[in-house]
C-alpha cells in the first residue's frame, strides 16, 4: 500500500480563536491556538464499527493502527480499498475477506473515546536491554518533538523508538490515537515495532499495554504513572513498564532486568 496520508500533517491539528487573557492584574484579549477535534466513524466492509475522537491528522494511519490492533486485520494486504473523508468523517475500509462485526467492546479509560475489542495480550519475547540513561535520554527527545502540545496544548505525543532515536512521532488529544497512528504508518512504511520502545506523554492503561504487545514491544515509557491493571498485564506479558520518566529519574513497574537492574 502506498503511503496514504495526503495532504499536509498539521491542517486541522490546530485551531486560532480569539480569548481574553489575565495577568498581572490587566485583561486583554489575544489569539490563542486549540487542539483540533473530529468525530471520525469507521466502517468496515459497509458496516459502521465505532466511532473515535481524534485530532485530525494522519487520519489513515489512525484507521490503519486501530484496525491492526483490534486483530482485524494482520497487515495492508488484508485492505482492498480504503477511503477516509474528513469533510464526511469517515472512514470506508474494504478488506479482502468477510468481517462480522463483534457482539462487544469495551470503552477505554480517558480520552480520545472509541473502543477497544481486545482484552487479551500476546507475552512479548524479546531479548532487548536498555539502559537508565538511554531511556533518559529518549524521553528528553520526546519532549523536544512535541510540536502541537507547544502550539495549544491539550495533545499526547508518543514515539516508537530504538534505543538511540525517534523513529515515529504522533499527536492526538487521544492516547490511543497516539499509538494507532504510529501502528498505521509503521505498517505503511514497513517499520518493524517488535525490540523497540515505545515512549508516551499519556497514563498508561491496560489497553495502551495491550497495544505495545500487539506491537511485541518489549518497554513502554510514560512521564506518568500507569493504572494497576496496565502494572499486572506488563508483569504477565513480559514488557518493562516505566513511569513518572522526568528529569533524571523513573520509576520500574515490571521487569526491571529489561534496564539492566539485577535486584533479587
Amino acid at each position: 500500500m502506498q503511503d496514504p496520508t495526503g495532504g499536509p500533517d498539521r491542517k486541522g491539528a490546530a485551531v486560532e480563536i480569539a480569548c481574553v487573557r489575565f495577568a498581572d492584574g490587566e485583561w486583554a484579549g489575544t489569539p490563542v491556538h486549540v487542539p483540533g477535534e473530529m468525530e471520525l466513524t469507521i466502517y468496515v466492509n459497509q458496516q459502521e464499527l465505532v466511532t473515535v475522537l481524534c485530532t485530525p491528522t494522519r487520519l489513515n494511519y489512525l484507521v490503519l493502527g486501530f484496525l491492526y490492533a483490534e486483530g482485524i486485520i494482520s497487515g495492508t494486504d488484508d485492505v482492498v480499498m480504503m477511503r477516509v473523508c474528513e469533510e464526511e468523517a469517515l472512514a470506508d475500509v474494504r478488506l479482502k475477506n468477510e468481517y462480522k462485526l463483534p457482539a462487544q467492546k469495551a470503552l477505554p479509560s480517558g480520552c480520545g473515546g472509541g473502543a477497544t475489542f481486545q482484552t487479551r495480550g500476546q507475552k512479548v519475547a524479546s531479548e532487548l536491554v536498555v539502559t537508565p540513561t538511554e531511556v533518559l535520554s529518549l524521553m528528553k527527545k520526546l519532549q523536544e518533538k512535541m510540536e502541537l502540545y507547544r502550539l495549544s496544548g491539550g495533545v499526547h505525543t508518543s514515539a516508537l523508538a530504538d534505543p538511540k532515536n525517534l523513529l515515529v512521532v504522533a499527536e492526538d488529544i487521544g492516547r490511543h490515537n497516539t499509538l494507532n497512528k504510529i501502528q498505521g504508518e509503521c505498517l505503511v512504511r514497513g517499520l518493524p515495532t517488535k525490540d523497540r520502545l515505545l515512549l508516551t506523554t499519556g497514563r498508561v492503561s491496560s489497553e495502551m499495554l495491550l497495544k505495545a504487545a500487539r506491537m511485541q514491544v518489549p518497554v513502554v515509557v510514560s512521564r506518568h504513572s500507569p493504572t494497576g491493571r496496565a502494572v499486572s498485564l506488563a508483569r504477565e506479558l513480559g514488557i518493562a513498564l516505566v513511569g513518572r520518566a522526568l528529569g533524571n529519574r523513573f520509576l520500574v513497574y515490571s521487569h526491571p532486568e529489561r534496564l539492566g537492574c539485577k535486584t533479587n
